[in-house]
């Protein structure tokens, strides 16, 4: 099955939210208010529950407790709200997909590690809407779950990747094609802005054209987090290429402050969005 085949059968088969499609439908109207986001999310429970226990997480850190969805939407942003919203439709619509091919724990682990990296390394960069950082690295591998849904003895093979063969190796020569490929297609069927599709698409391409600063960072938080979360495949900074830290002007001590921080983050952040999780609450 090639890439196209695949992500028109990922459309028909995973389906986001009817709130966060018409979040995204309030959020291109021009005319559309604080109020009007609001009162989308206040419709659905979940995502109002979601919204309120995310702007309450060590992922913001706010002093002051936000208790109502008009506070988290003014407090977070119209498109930081937007973009979290997206997270959270996203991996709802992926909370079916069958445990027993992939660690679904691990995948989740590295697909918010890969996130929160990203948003660090925005935000020390001082570039706008950190959120949406955050998101590209959360759903930068939801083109894995796409295949073990369709394709499961091809992600089995997927797996056997080492420390001579990286994943994205593995999958090509197993598919074709990359997970992130799959992810950047899905993301942009789904009406996505560019900006969180891009970076995905783009995850591995170091060795490309002149890569703009959204796509070195999440190139960087990608291998950090491949490293982070798979310490008996890789040691520490094992697929870490200096130009990636570089090339954003980042020091290996960055690296480190980085990954010591997000991983305290990371726990608390990944019962926000591991499907497995939401039973919990």
């Amino acid at each position: 099955m090639n890439i196209d085949e695949l992500v028109s059968k990922a459309e028909d088969l995973f389906v986001l939210p009817d709130s966060v499609l018409r979040l995204k439908s309030c959020m291109d109207d021009e005319a559309s208010s604080i109020d009007d986001i609001s009162e989308i999310i206040a419709f659905d429970p979940s995502l109002a529950t979601q919204l309120l226990r995310v702007a309450n997480s060590a992922l913001y850190q706010f002093p002051n407790k936000i208790d109502t969805v008009s506070r988290a939407v003014q407090v977070v942003g119209t498109r930081s709200t937007y973009d979290l919203a997206l997270a959270y439709g996203v991996s709802q619509a992926f909370g079916k997909v069958d445990a027993q091919i992939i660690d679904l724990d691990k995948f989740w682990e590295h697909s918010v590690s890969c996130g929160l990296l990203a948003k660090y390394f925005a935000e020390i960069k001082a570039i706008k809407e950190p959120e949406r950082f955050f998101v590209a690295g959360l759903l930068h591998n939801i083109g894995e779950l796409v295949v073990v849904s369709t394709l499961p003895e091809a992600a089995k093979r997927c797996l056997n990747y080492s420390e001579q063969v990286t994943p994205a190796e593995l999958q090509y020569g197993v598919l074709g094609y990359t997970y992130s490929q799959v992810s950047a297609g899905l993301i942009k069927k789904w009406g996505i802005p560019d900006t969180i599709s891009d970076p995905i698409a783009n995850i591995h391409n170091v060795q490309g054209d002149p890569q703009s600063d959204s796509n070195r960072i999440l190139q960087l938080s990608y291998v950090l987090s491949l490293d982070n979360v798979n310490p008996e495949i890789y040691p520490s900074y094992h697929n870490l290429k200096p130009e990636l830290h570089e090339q954003l002007t980042l020091k290996r001590d960055d690296l480190e402050d980085a990954l010591d921080i997000t991983n305290l983050q990371c726990i608390s952040v990944i019962s926000l969005f591991n499907p497995n999780a939401f039973m919990l609450y």
